[in-house]
């Protein structure tokens, strides 16, 4: 049930971000939805093999290279899914970044309150 509220919200937040990017562009809420999952799916098994790749770099980079990853798995979203549209390297980017910044926002509401037992 959670997995599918976090799927729901991330497709909120694509949403409302091609709203504020001029870049992405998202025909409806159906395709915002089919993006969150593909977002998902490529972020579970093709996120891990590119850092397995460009970990030298990665490393060289302090790490900064993964926000280039993420970027390149935003416009691999764009490729694959018809009705969601990345102009650029620089919008994905952008739009990586806020999208990371919208998840934890959204999520935080999600997380359980631990009750004390003694």
């Amino acid at each position: 049930m959670k997995i599918i509220l976090k799927m729901l919200l991330t497709a909120i937040a694509v949403v409302v971000l091609a709203q504020i990017l001029p870049g992405i562009r998202v025909d409806g809420y159906l395709t915002a939805i089919f993006v969150a999952i593909v977002l998902g799916f490529l972020r579970i098994f093709v996120k891990p093999i590119f850092i397995f790749f460009t970990l030298p770099l990665t490393i060289v980079t302090l790490g900064l290279f993964l926000f280039v990853i993420n970027a390149v798995i935003i416009l691999l979203a764009g490729k694959l899914v018809d009705g969601f549209y990345v102009s650029g390297f620089w919008y994905a980017l952008l739009f990586s970044l806020l999208l990371s910044f919208f998840q934890s926002i959204l999520y935080s509401f999600l997380k359980e309150k631990k009750q004390y037992q003694p």
